[in-house]
């Protein structure tokens, strides 16, 4: 178990922690209803207003306070959410979980789902920036996993991307880091996103 935080160099709030703590007391079916609802925020957040009506049924029919499912609920997205804009891999994830006191069984489910939505989430997360940004720079570089406390890792072949982006008010870097069949797919649909710009152009 990590004793710092990847996500962030600041301890984080005593309020998470405590949130946490909240969501070990859930059952493992409710715990995975509150984790698809969580996700599907992250995909999908243009439909938020949709979800907090499906959170405060999900409330009265387990007969839960729907204001305090509404803050154990920020937690819950907002550690997939820093994982994703820190390019953390899922099993780092599962660390800060863990450290924040959520029980291994229900970390692991959590950076399960991350690792299954990580690639749609980071499409999303490039499309917002390159929306309201325009991008300089790109660079990458391939890389190999050398050593991984999961023996099937060992060797398998990633992709970093640095992305330098034009903010108005100067310059940022963000980084994603996708394994190679994510960058294949990832291609493919920049080379669509080319294509109907230059059929549009």
């Amino acid at each position: 178990m990590a004793s710092t935080f990847h996500f962030t160099k600041e301890t984080p709030p005593d309020s998470m922690f405590s949130d946490f703590q909240a969501l070990n007391k859930f059952q493992n079916e409710l715990f995975s209803q509150l984790v698809q609802f969580a996700f599907h925020f992250l995909l999908e957040p243009s439909k938020s207003a949709r979800l907090m009506t499906q959170l405060e049924e999900f409330a009265q029919e387990n007969s839960i306070g729907v204001g305090p499912l509404r803050n154990v609920f920020k937690s819950l997205v907002s550690l997939p959410n820093s994982a994703l804009k820190k390019s953390l891999s899922p099993q780092q994830l599962q660390e800060d979980l863990q450290t924040l006191g959520l029980s291994e069984e229900k970390s692991q489910l959590v950076a399960s789902q991350f690792e299954a939505n990580l690639l749609t989430l980071s499409k999303g997360a490039l499309s917002q920036t390159l929306m309201v940004n325009q991008l300089v720079d790109i660079e990458w570089k391939f890389g190999v996993t050398a050593s991984s406390s999961e023996l099937d890792k060992v060797g398998n072949t990633f992709l970093q991307l640095k992305l330098v982006i034009n903010t108005g008010n100067g310059t940022k870097n963000v980084y994603l880091e996708l394994t190679l069949p994510q960058f294949y797919s990832f291609l493919h649909e920049m080379e669509k996103a080319k294509a109907s710009l230059e059929y549009l152009g």
